[in-house]
């Protein structure tokens, strides 16, 4: 047996980086046809389409990262030639407080934009937790007033229904930064306090889990801590007991009505003006969304919302699946948060020094799919390409006029490019391409003018229905003769059929 050579180069390893994933055609369609539903609401809400760069400086990001220690804790950073921290985007709001920051004087005030793309966690990854994902944003820059924080709710409303989702399996859940602020200073956090900022966030983003880890594992975070099932402990927000107790009073205090809830939360609120202002700002957000049409099956006051960054500064809000599922082994499924937003007056003031209002709303894209795929009601796949096979080698440049034909009439079509040696497996390529029919001429079709059309889908719908190989040859399911000249007329009416 011949030894490993130790001079040959060494073979890279094919793998996907960890947290990442490789998407196929399939579901790249799928994602490009919500994109275009989600496009299409936000455009008749008067937005306007902006991309920014995959990666900004990191200064940019700021505060706002999840770990401020470090520049390439919870993102991803590297530095270019200059030595200054370039970081891949986190989310799509931060790269757009830069950009309104740099033209500010030339946009309109209030300036409505969305964006898509993908965005980039450094954070450890998960059962359907991954390090890049795609996110579809709409952001109102440049108005106070909380008629903006009542749009964005009934924007993620209307979006979600143009996606399938039906009235009463959905809700948009809102809050407001503020009154958890008048939470936290009733238990002893100051919220204005640097001291008291870590301890904050800790306790927000503990809070944030509630969906995920109910509440003894938002408990443990909000005391000493918690310890996953991968046994890697979180360091807790470090609250006593009757801290704990309010805290959770607070976000268990929701309802079905609106108006209720509020008059629930508001002993739970000191005194404090930032308490009783975000109390205010919800009800005129209540209010806003009533005289609309939106009830409280569709949005819905929920203090139990808090979203995790740290730029929120007033009304927060979340869009949350109702819809019972079961996972391939039947067990039940919660989907939790789907997409979600809020205010964040503070963020583009970080490099003007003026204070700027915003407000916005994120759908998270892939999280969404998944989940619209695992009850039903994503999009449906698209047909692949007609296949042009090849029976006779010598006759390639007929069978490719054959293709140049259908793609000249607006037919998706390839001529197979593969070994024509073995027939069957050019059905079979045809099979793994989900064509929906393929063009067959041999010798004999080719002196009679005619091409044989095979409806792949009708014929395996067939298949399933012939018992033996013997019926399967007299019946030919779903195979017709056709003229060569009516090739696209006929190949039109089959796919017609597969469309409608």
């Amino acid at each position: 047996m011949a030894k490993p050579d130790k001079d040959a180069p060494r073979r890279p390893e094919a793998r996907v980086p960890k947290g990442m994933r490789d998407i196929g055609a399939a579901e790249l369609r799928q994602t490009h046809a919500m994109l275009e539903t989600i496009r299409k609401v936000y455009e008749r809400y008067g937005f306007e389409p902006l991309e920014t760069p995959a990666f900004e400086y990191t200064d940019a990001l700021g505060k706002f990262l999840p770990d401020q220690d470090r520049p390439n804790a919870g993102v991803f950073s590297f530095q270019d030639e200059d030595e200054q921290w370039l970081s891949l985007r986190y989310d799509l709001t931060a790269p757009l407080a830069r950009y309104v920051a740099e033209n500010f004087q030339d946009l309109p005030k209030p300036f409505r934009r969305y964006a898509t793309g993908s965005v980039y966690r450094n954070e450890k990854p998960g059962p359907g937790r991954f390090r890049q994902f795609t996110q579809f944003d709409a952001d109102t820059v440049g108005a106070e007033s909380v008629a903006a924080d009542a749009e964005m709710c009934m924007l993620a409303a209307d979006t979600l229904e143009a996606l399938g989702i039906p009235r009463g399996q959905y809700v948009i859940k809102v809050n407001n930064r503020k009154v958890l602020d008048g939470v936290l200073s009733s238990i002893g956090i100051d919220p204005a306090s640097p001291s008291d900022a870590t301890k904050r966030m800790t306790v927000l983003r503990a809070v944030d889990k509630l969906d995920r880890l109910g509440p003894t594992g938002v408990a443990e975070l909000l005391g000493k801590g918690r310890k996953d099932e991968s046994g890697d402990f979180t360091k807790g927000a470090g609250l006593e007991a009757p801290a704990i107790e309010k805290v959770l009073a607070f976000v268990g205090a929701g309802t079905k009505d609106g108006c209720a809830t509020l008059e629930a939360i508001e002993p739970l609120v000191s005194g404090g003006e930032g308490g009783s202002q975000g109390l205010s700002e919800l009800r005129d957000i209540n209010a806003l969304v009533t005289a609309a049409g939106y009830g409280p099956d569709r949005i819905l006051v929920d203090p139990s919302v808090v979203r995790g960054l740290e730029y929120y500064t007033g009304p927060v809000f979340e869009a949350e699946l109702l819809i019972p599922a079961k996972d391939e082994k039947g067990n039940p499924v919660r989907f939790g948060s789907v997409g979600g937003g809020g205010r964040y007056d503070d963020l583009v003031a970080r490099f003007t020094g003026q204070k700027v209002p915003a407000t916005g709303f994120s759908i998270g894209v892939s999280r969404l799919q998944a989940a619209l795929n695992l009850i039903g009601r994503a999009p449906a796949p698209e047909l692949g390409p007609v296949v042009v096979t090849v029976m006779d080698k010598d006759q390639i440049p007929a069978y490719q006029k054959m293709v140049q034909t259908l793609r000249e009439a607006g037919v998706r079509a390839e001529l197979f490019l593969g070994n024509p040696k073995k027939f069957g497996r050019q059905l079979e390529y045809a099979d793994k391409r989900s064509s929906p029919v393929v063009v067959i001429q041999g010798s004999n079709e080719r002196e009679a003018g005619q091409v044989i059309l095979k409806d792949l889908i009708e014929g395996a719908k067939a298949a399933q229905a012939i018992k033996d190989n013997k019926e399967w040859k007299e019946a030919r399911p779903a195979q017709i003769s056709v003229p060569q000249a009516e090739l696209v007329q006929h190949v039109r009416e089959i796919l017609a059929r597969h469309t409608s």
